[in-house]
């Protein structure tokens, strides 16, 4: 018995069939995994506590001769304030501007061991959270909003470590500081960053971790307090200073906004001594 013999096309019908089904039927997926979580950016070493083996710089610090500028923040509502030691020492009459030529008179109070001062006031803006007890780790950032030349700007950096600070001058001493590497700083601002003495040292959780104090413009760098010397100044003063919360998440992308709040919320503001 002789079977018909299908057309080519029946064949060739059923074969592409066949193969439709197979591929069907095993319901084959190639979706790529779930992408691995977020890591943040490497970081170096722990920065130790100070040794007598760790670098330093020399600072001179001039006395005063005209109205200085500096930047402080506020650390309690009830209106305390911290700042840079030389912005305020042997000032008459210090005061933090509050608005266009309207300022708050301040008292001040100068830890002789250290370069971060406190200012008091009647009444204070919401305070920034401290961190002073957090691990540092080389290469991590920092920002700092503040007063720069006297007007708005604000700077970002990096950790390199510790070195011991020579002051000069009015109330010459040492003491050990913190050494940052200058990565950013507001557009168009040139030169010195002179008036952001006093600013907070923020981390990326937007919490205080020292006060920037000075700055080497040839080399890059900006100085701030060890948090040790901060919480000796804290602990000085009598005054319990919860430094409790969370601060807003800076980065790189973001800080001159979050900095802009700050100014405008007076959470940081402009500090001025008047020696007449």
């Amino acid at each position: 018995m002789h079977f018909p013999r299908l057309p080519d096309w029946v064949v060739y019908a059923a074969v592409v069939l066949a193969l439709l089904f197979a591929a069907l039927g095993r319901g084959e997926r190639a979706d790529a995994p779930p992408p691995p979580p977020q890591v943040g950016e490497p970081l170096g070493d722990t920065v130790g506590p100070a040794s007598p083996f760790d670098p330093s710089v020399v600072v001179d610090v001039p006395n005063q001769s005209g109205p200085a500028t500096g930047t402080a923040f506020a650390i309690a509502r009830s209106g305390a304030w911290l700042t840079a030691r030389h912005v305020v020492e042997g000032c008459p009459r210090a005061a933090l501007v509050v608005g266009e030529g309207v300022g708050v008179a301040a008292t001040v109070q100068i830890d002789p061991r250290g370069e971060a001062a406190l200012l008091f006031t009647e009444g204070g803006a919401e305070p920034l959270p401290l961190a002073l007890d957090e691990t540092l780790r080389r290469g991590q950032r920092a920002y700092h909003p503040g007063f720069p030349q006297g007007a708005p700007g604000e700077a970002t950096s990096r950790l390199l470590g510790r070195e011991t600070l020579l002051v000069r001058g009015r109330g010459a001493r040492s003491e050990s500081v913190l050494v940052w590497a200058e990565t950013g700083r507001t557009k168009g601002l040139e030169g010195s960053l002179g008036g952001l003495s006093g600013a907070p040292a923020l981390d990326a959780q937007g919490r205080v971790i020292g006060v920037t104090i000075a700055e080497s413009p040839r080399r890059g760098r900006i100085y701030t307090t060890a948090p040790e010397v901060v919480q000796a100044t804290l602990a000085a003063s009598g005054r319990r200073f919860s430094g409790a919360g969370e601060g807003a998440a800076l980065t790189p992308q973001n800080y001159f906004y979050e900095a802009d709040d700050l100014r405008r919320s007076l959470r940081v503001a402009q500090v001025v001594c008047l020696t007449d």
